[in-house]
């Protein structure tokens, strides 16, 4: 569910929001915090296994790929996304945390998403690489908004760009522009991804008591149920601008 690309016209959700008291702190500070130590272990948890699944994903996809070119292109972002893993991977173990134990919690949900969303072809690997993780991404960066500096600055670049929305913008606007059938389904399959995205980062939420509280604003100040629903209106507004890249209709 993790993808690095926004596209350019979409809104920055990693500055959506004003810096909360614990966003003022650094790790070491905020982290006496056991409730809020909590929280970003589960952050960071997910956001590894994610990086990790994203890198199994995009090795597969690039077995898809019609060019050798798109192959070796896939296969650059994979190992980007491999980067942004062992970052994670190695944050956790520095706080003292098994990074195994706290990926685990978030396996079913992410394999979960991956089964009800496998690609039946190439344009539909690139669609739910740009489309569909970008979704998480936009939630990651609005969560970081509230984040201690430590932490914040480690999830905004393991969110990084790795190229990979410039590349399937480029690929699927070509594909429509030689049949613009594709379009149609495409665009289907798009509003499949959206729901399915939002469906399992709400169970996700729901299962793990510390994310919940951070989003409601009991472990980070300020963020209340209204924000809450502003956020995912700014989530979907950057959705929409996507497809409109992508020359679907959203």
């Amino acid at each position: 569910m993790t993808s690095s690309d926004k596209p350019e016209n979409a809104s920055d959700t990693d500055v959506a929001a004003e810096p909360t008291s614990v966003a003022a702190r650094d790790w070491a500070t905020a982290s006496a915090d056991p409730q809020y130590r909590a929280a970003v272990v589960d952050l960071l948890g997910a956001l590894a296994y994610g990086e990790l699944a994203a890198f199994e994903r995009l090795a597969e996809d690039a077995k898809l790929a019609p060019t050798l070119e798109d192959k070796a292109e896939l296969a650059k972002m994979a190992s980007a996304e491999f980067h942004h893993f062992e970052r994670l991977r190695d944050r956790l173990a520095e706080i003292g945390e098994e990074p195994t134990l706290a990926m685990e919690p978030f396996v079913a949900a992410y394999d979960g998403f991956h089964k009800q969303t496998a690609p039946s072809d190439w344009l539909e690997g690139l669609v739910k690489a740009y489309v569909g993780d970008s979704i998480a991404s936009d939630f990651y960066r609005e969560v970081a908004a509230r984040l201690d500096s430590d932490t914040r600055s480690l999830v905004l670049a393991v969110l990084d760009d790795t190229g990979h929305g410039g590349f399937a913008v480029e690929k699927v606007r070509a594909a429509i522009d030689a049949d613009p059938r594709v379009g149609g389904r495409l665009a289907l399959w798009a509003r499949r991804l959206m729901g399915e995205a939002l469906s399992q980062s709400q169970r996700v939420v729901a299962d793990r008591d510390a994310l919940s509280t951070m989003l409601v604003g009991g472990v980070a100040d300020g963020f209340d149920l209204a924000e809450v629903g502003k956020m995912f209106s700014r989530i979907t507004e950057a959705h929409t601008k996507r497809m409109a890249a992508l020359g679907l209709a959203a």
